[in-house]
């Protein structure tokens, strides 16, 4: 399993949005330029985020983006669902109802009513999973980062984005 990097990128970039100083958008250019990544593929995530309501444009000319709630209520979960979409990861096709000793046509109940158990253990994995990404927030990623830090790099990037004309 893994994740698209955009997950990465859109986790990263919600993160340093708390940077900027109170009320002011940040642009997906300085936020690209910040984190040494691709404005491009930056501003289809954003996109994204923007849709489903984690982010929002912010008007005017010189524009940007917003958090468009607390980053107390933005999940890990969001994120992943935002950049990624919602179906699950693992895609059962019922191969089991395939096997060579079975009659295609007159499959017993076993292979037709019961759940497959395979698909029962990955989709109850994958439930553990969204549970524990959707205990962590955009809000609590802010407070570890804070503790694990330097005080001085922490107040360089503030500042970095202090510095933006927006």
């Amino acid at each position: 399993m893994q994740f698209s990097k955009g997950v990465e990128y859109a986790l990263h970039s919600l993160l340093q949005m708390l940077n900027a100083p109170a009320g002011k958008s940040v642009g997906i250019k300085e936020l690209a330029v910040f984190q040494g990544i691709s404005e491009t593929y930056l501003s289809k995530i954003f996109t994204k985020l923007r849709k489903t309501g984690i982010v929002k444009a912010a008007p005017g000319v010189n524009g940007g983006y917003e958090l468009a709630v607390a980053p107390e209520k933005i999940t890990f979960w969001d994120v992943i669902e935002a950049v990624e979409g919602s179906s699950d990861m693992f895609q059962c096709i019922e191969i089991r109802q395939n096997t060579a000793t079975l009659d295609k046509e007159n499959l017993p109940d076993s292979y037709t009513k019961c759940p497959c158990l395979i698909k029962t253990v990955m989709l109850d994995a994958e439930e553990q999973m969204r549970k524990h990404l959707r205990s962590k927030t955009i809000g609590w990623l802010r407070d570890e980062v804070r503790r694990k830090i330097p005080a001085e790099q922490a107040e360089a990037a503030k500042e970095w984005f202090r510095s933006k004309k927006r």
